[in-house]
């Protein structure tokens, strides 16, 4: 395993991680989740991601309950909460959102999840246009004083939004946002790659990139359709199937094809290519079954197995 720093943070994380979006609590019950964390784990990953709002907070009991009978050592791996859209189905105002009231709420309510005294990484899930962005940041790092979060972040922040929390930040002597998690992958690249570009050095910002596959759609199982038992047909997440445009599935074909040629499975090709970017801190794998994950440890090989050239062909796919 690799690890890198969070940005500037002091913090060093596996560059491969494990999330439990879609899976956790829908797709995977306790027995798979604790063959796939174990195996993480013994794979070397040092962080495992959640929210509050994957499967209505229970992926954090999932995952909390999996790594407390592993037994894990506390001080040897990180886990994230994210708050924003509520744990529970129609959210009152007080139940969702970015609030003081619900920041604290939703960090409370996740320790207990997932059986921790602390967060390491806490994202606001979203921005928030009704709370003030200096009532959030507030919140933030009283937590952090109280010893309860380590690190807080954003997630899909623009970065107009990401350099105010910052200025609120400096200029009341608050804990400022360490990382942002955002998607990035072959098919979505201009914000981590073009609109955040001044952030990694203004403030040594950190990235903890999720959809690495594009929700699946760059392992080539959707190009001839949607399998019944696929993420894009379980409930609450069919708005993915917007993303199988006419002119995406013809950019995944050309790729699957070069995947082939140079034999090379398309999902390993994939996260290999999004660890070749410097201001990528850790990519969150998502897997429903073992030998998915087992085999998306092979980017680390693989990322370091071609030459720029060939590179240049991978991301001509989609061009």
């Amino acid at each position: 395993m690799q690890y890198r720093r969070l940005g500037s943070s002091g913090l060093q994380l596996s560059a491969l991680s494990f999330g439990a979006w879609v899976t956790f609590g829908n797709q995977v019950g306790r027995s798979a989740a604790r063959e796939m964390v174990a195996a993480a784990w013994d794979h070397g990953v040092n962080f495992f991601d959640n929210a509050e709002t994957y499967a209505k907070g229970e992926a954090e009991r999932v995952m909390g309950d999996v790594i407390a009978d592993l037994r894990l050592p506390r001080d040897g791996w990180c886990v994230s909460s994210k708050v924003f859209f509520g744990a529970v189905d129609n959210p009152r105002p007080t139940q969702k959102g970015l609030s003081r009231k619900h920041v604290v709420d939703a960090c409370h309510a996740a320790l207990k999840r997932l059986r921790v005294d602390y967060l390491d990484l806490y994202f606001c899930h979203r921005p928030d246009p009704q709370v003030p962005i200096a009532e959030t940041v507030s919140a933030m790092d009283m937590l952090i004083r109280q010893g309860k979060v380590l690190y807080w972040g954003t997630s899909e922040w623009s970065a107009v939004e990401i350099r105010e929390a910052h200025r609120v930040a400096q200029a009341h002597n608050l804990q400022a946002p360490t990382m942002e998690q955002s998607q990035y992958n072959l098919l979505e690249r201009q914000r981590i790659e073009v609109e955040y570009a001044p952030l990694y050095a203004e403030f040594g910002m950190g990235t903890t990139i999720f959809s690495p596959l594009a929700s699946g759609l760059l392992t080539g199982k959707y190009n001839d359709g949607i399998p019944a038992d696929s993420r894009l047909m379980q409930d609450g997440y069919t708005w993915l199937q917007r993303e199988l445009q006419d002119e995406r599935i013809a950019a995944l074909h050309r790729y699957i094809l070069l995947a082939q040629e140079l034999g090379v499975a398309p999902s390993t090709l994939a996260l290999a290519w999004c660890l070749r970017n410097p201001n990528v801190s850790t990519v969150i794998l998502g897997a429903s079954k073992i030998s998915q994950l087992l085999q998306n440890f092979e980017a680390l090989d693989v990322s370091k197995g071609f030459d720029d050239a060939t590179w240049g062909q991978i991301e001509a796919c989609f061009a």
